[in-house]
This record gives C-alpha cells, structure tokens and sequence, in this order.
C-alpha cells in the first residue's frame, strides 16, 4: 500500500474509534456496542486527529493518478471540516435532521438482530444513550456560554421529535418497541430481555431529561434569529459542496432553472388533463384513486419491485451493475424524523445491503406519479448506485474514499442528474412521472432560492410576480414554495425548518447536478461521435467521491 493511502486509510479506524455510530454506518466493525462521546472535549480530539492527518498527507509527494487523487480529496475535506470547527460550529449545529439528537435514534434502524450479540449489542447502545447526551449537553452549554448557539426554531423542531419518540401522540415509544420485539426473539433469554426493557426505560429517560434541558434551559438563551449570515453561510456551502460558489451568481441562476421548470411543468399538464393548469393536473394525479396505491405494505412492495426492476433492466444496457449492488431493501421510515426519504449505505462487506427509507407521516394512501422519480433518486441509478459502486471499488480508490470520502454536492448532484438521466433514456415517457421529476426539479430550484436567500437575507428580484423587492424570511419562504412545489404542506413546513438547521446543503442538489451535466457536456463536444454514454458513467464514478471543484478539475481529463 502507499503511504497515502496508509495515511488516508488510517483516519477510517480513527473515525470508528471517535465515533462508533459513523462505524456503524459505514459498516466498520468493532464498535457496535459503543455510543459517541459529544463533549468539546472529543470535538478537539476530532479536529487534532484531522489535522495531524493533513500535515502528514502534505508531507507526502505523489507518484501516481490515483495518490494524487487521493491527497487531493482528502487534503480538501480535512480543510473543510477544520474551518467549521475553527469557527466554533459544532457548538450551534444542532437541527432537526443531522445532529447527535438524531444519530443516536437512527442508528438503532441499521442494527442487526439476527443473534444474541446482536441484541446485546442494542442493549448496551441503548445503556449508552444517556451518557452520550450528558456529554452533547456539555457541548450546548459551552456554546452557551461562548454565544454560539443554535435558533429556537431548531430546538422546538427537536423537542417536537423526542416527543414522538417517547411515544407523544399517536408514536408508539420507540425503545419500548425495541425491547418488545427483542422479547418477542428467540435470539434472546429471559436476562437478556429483562436487560432491554431496563435500557429502554433509560434511554427514555434520557431522552425526556434532554427534552426538558432544551425546553427549560437551552430554548432561552436559543438565537431568535435564523440566519446565519455570509460568512458561517460560505463556509458550510463550501463543506457541503466542495466548491466556492458566487453566491449572487447562483441565486439568480436558481432563479432561471424555476423559471425552466415550471415551463415544463405547463406542457406536462397539457398531456396530462388537456386544457389545465398545472394544479388541475396535480390534483387530478393526486385524487385519482387508479393513480394510487393503498396500504403501507403494499406501497412498500411497490417500491421494491420497482428498485428490483430497474436494476434488471439496466444492468448491462445503460450501466455495468456490480453483483452486492444488485441487492437493495425498500423500507417504511419509523415516526419522528423529517418527512423526506433517504438512503443508508450499505456496510463495507454487504452483508447489509443498501437500504431507502420512506416515511410516510401517517397517510395510508400513496399517489405514484412522484414516487417513481423518488425511486431513482433514492436507488438506481440514484444513491444506491454511486455509493454501493464506490463500495466495490477497492483495487481503485483507498479506503478514506470509498467509506469517508464525498460531499453533498457530489452524491446529491449525482442522484438529482439520475433523475433527469431516468427521463432522458426514456424512462418517465408516461407524463405522470414526467411531471412528478419537475415537481422535484421545482422542488430543488427553489431551494437554491430560498435557502441562500433566508441566510444571506437577500431582496426577492424586482422582477419577481412574487413580493418584489422584499427581504426573505422563512415566512414568505414558506409561501413561496407552498405555490411552487406540490408536496404535501407538512413536508414543505419542515423542508423550511431543514434549510434553516443546514445552511448551505439544499442547494446542492442543483449545484451537483449543474456540474456533472456541465462535465458531460464538455466530454461529448471533446470527444464528438466517440463519446459513449455508458464508459462515460463508468470512468466517472470510478473517479471516486470527492467536491464539486475537484470532480470538475478530474472529469476534463478523462
């Protein structure tokens, strides 16, 4: 192995030991049984273990492709994290959708539970989930003290979720729920049982003790504001995409691809419903019961027949689909988190598959014109596709990369273009699922808008039909997409409250997509009536996961 790659290889282990959850995701072993410590006290060791990591890869010279690639990446990444960590944000990143708030729920959902290890294992994590948010309140309180904490809206958007899952409402507990079906086991005795019922009465405990730290305490002293202002906002652009962005520039650009869409939109609804509006379209796709499907599970089903389907039909035509990719589970969300779907990746060795996630904030009935596009999004060649292949990719790219490496604009970009791919190789011919890809393509441009025009706390263009000339605020955020995008309004409600709690991530979906079609376009015009569209896709993702910049930068020279 070569240095860089020992050096970059390393910081994996380094990451599993800081952070068994992030082992657990990415399928490391060894730490199953552990929780995170969040104290500022290992936010430093974090951000020393990244920097020793730097000096030692900048000491390194490259002699190959591949180790100058690697460097590169990882000398970007490290540098990104370090500035935020400079700047003090992991004492105000608290929010309602990538915090230790959620991690230590969510990372009950890719545990196994085939043996007794396993529930061991959920045991002693949920044994640990009291330690590890005294320690994350430590953090808090340090922010409090140094004035750098997170906005209310972002506390009442995580008491809100802890509520649900200690049962609030119409949720069944969460840990309760673990512990019953670790009962319900044959995998487990009657000690072991006994055991999980007492780690979910303490991981319930913990769980309201913290409810009740944010509501009495931290909500006071919480910033009012929900800006973040430019210079927090370039920073975590750049995080999130890899790249430095004339913000100006893309604001009015996102601006342009709304405009685009909803174009489109118009002359999708006209094969639709002939002689109506886009919203007559829309709600005859969402009202038309031959247009649906009924039933969790069936709608569970549906979705996984349509990942194995797709997978099938691609594989060998369009791209060359590596044998552990070919399996990926379609799964229904637990309550309480944010109403979008996801992805989890699967574990180093396969042997848990890649997974989407779909939460269905409560409703039974499943229009479908939206959801196939979602489907590639989310699966092939979508997320599933580019992180399971980089999974394979072990003779080609070190370890850091196919587990660490990879930034938002990269992996979402990616999946947005697989959208607009889907569509362009003839697979949304049917004009319900053409219009529910614009619906999403509206739904992203928006955000382009919205997102760094909330933070920046920029003026709505003169120009604009809507409110011209006035500030943004999540209010007329909210009102601005609720006439644009045709989600249902809950997602749209807390979509607001996500672009508030991650500054700079929304925009990258549109900002990864416009890159990678960009690099496209300059392969076919280089290489004319020898461009191959699948090779292309193939040398691309073989590149590895890495910013926007540097994707750029490699993609001219292939």
């Amino acid at each position: 192995m070569s240095k860089i790659f020992e050096i970059a290889d390393g910081h994996v282990e380094t990451v599993a030991k800081l952070n068994p959850i992030a082992a657990t995701y990415l399928g490391v072993p060894g730490y199953d049984h552990l929780m995170p410590d969040y104290s500022p006290e290992a936010s430093e060791r974090a951000y020393l273990a990244e920097r020793d990591v730097l000096r030692a890869i900048q000491r390194e010279r490259t002699t190959s492709i591949a180790e100058r690639r690697c460097s590169e990446t990882v000398q970007e990444e490290m540098t990104w994290s370090m500035d935020q960590y400079e700047l003090g944000m992991h004492y105000s990143g608290m929010n309602i959708l990538h915090s230790p708030v959620q991690s230590l729920r969510q990372i009950f959902d890719l545990m196994p539970r085939s043996s007794m290890e396993d529930w061991e294992n959920i045991a002693s994590r949920m044994e640990g989930i009291d330690a590890s948010l005294k320690s994350y309140r430590e953090t808090l309180r340090r922010g409090i003290d140094l004035e750098k904490t997170t906005s209310k809206r972002q506390v009442a958007g995580c008491v809100e979720q802890i509520d649900t899952w200690l049962g609030e409402g119409n949720a069944a507990p969460f840990f309760d729920g673990i512990a019953e079906a670790g009962a319900a086991s044959d995998e487990v005795d009657a000690v072991l049982a006994r055991r999980l019922a007492n780690a979910a009465t303490s991981a319930n405990s913990a769980y309201a003790e913290f409810g009740n730290f944010l509501r009495r305490r931290y909500m006071r002293r919480a910033r009012d504001e929900d800006a973040v202002g430019g210079e927090h906002y370039s920073v975590t652009s750049r995080s999130y995409n890899g790249i430095n962005l004339n913000l100006d520039e893309t604001y009015e650009w996102g601006w342009e691809q709304l405009r685009w869409v909803q174009s489109e939109m118009q002359k999708a609804a006209e094969q639709i419903k002939p002689g109506s509006s886009v919203d007559e379209a829309v709600a005859l796709l969402e009202s038309d019961p031959e247009r649906s499907i009924e039933g969790e599970d069936d709608f569970r089903e549906w979705m996984q027949n349509l990942q194995d389907s797709t997978i099938a039909e691609m594989n060998g035509t369009h791209f060359d689909i590596a044998e552990p990719v070919k399996k990926i589970e379609a799964l229904i969300a637990p309550p309480g988190g944010a109403l979008a779907m996801y992805y989890t990746g699967p574990s180093e060795d396969f042997s848990r598959p890649g997974r989407t996630w779909y939460p269905t904030g409560g409703k039974t009935v499943f229009p479908l014109w939206r959801e196939v596009s979602i489907a590639y999004h989310e699966g092939v060649p979508g997320h599933h596709f580019q992180i399971a292949t980089t999974m394979t990719l072990s003779d080609q790219l070190s370890r850091y990369q196919r587990l660490l490496a990879g930034t938002s604009g990269y992996v979402e970009g990616w999946a947005l273009y697989a959208e607009r791919l889907m569509h362009e190789l003839g697979y949304l011919e049917n004009p319900d699922y053409y219009m529910g890809m614009l619906d999403a393509q509206a739904l992203r441009s928006v955000r382009v808008i919205i997102d760094i025009g909330m933070h920046l706390e920029k003026r709505i263009p003169l120009d604009s039909e809507f409110r011209p000339g006035i500030v943004w605020t999540p209010e007329l955020a909210l009102e601005f997409m609720r006439d644009r995008v045709h989600f249902p309004a809950d997602f749209v409600a807390s979509e607001i409250d996500r672009y508030l709690g991650i500054p700079g991530q929304a925009i990258s979906y549109k900002v990864g997509e416009r890159v990678w079609l960009e690099a496209r376009e300059r392969a076919k015009s280089a290489l004319g009536e020898e461009f191959d569209l699948k090779k292309w896709h193939n040398r691309a993702l073989e590149l590895g996961p890495m910013g926007l910049a540097q994707m750029a930068r490699e993609m001219s020279r292939i």
